[in-house]
C-alpha cells in the first residue's frame, strides 16, 4: 500500500494536491503550521493508489509518497 508523506511546515495550502488527486486522498487540514498556513493532510489514505501526482504538481516539494 503506498503511504503519502507531507511535511506540514513546507505547505502553503495552495490545494494543486487537492485538486489534481484522481482518488480525492488528500485535504486541507484545520491545522495551522508556523507560518500560518493551513497545510493539507491524508484525509483517506486507503484510496492512494501511489500515482504520485500530488508529490509532482506541489510547488514546494511537500510531498512524498513511498511505495
Amino acid at each position: 500500500m503506498p503511504k503519502v508523506e507531507i511535511r506540514s511546515e513546507s505547505c502553503k495550502s495552495c490545494g494543486y494536491c487537492v485538486k489534481f488527486c484522481p482518488k480525492q486522498v488528500l485535504a486541507i487540514g484545520d491545522k495551522v503550521n508556523s507560518k500560518g498556513y493551513e497545510y493539507a493532510k491524508v484525509a483517506k489514505p486507503e484510496a492512494c493508489i501511489g500515482c504520485k501526482m500530488c508529490g509532482v504538481i506541489c510547488p514546494d516539494a511537500a510531498i512524498e509518497v513511498y511505495k
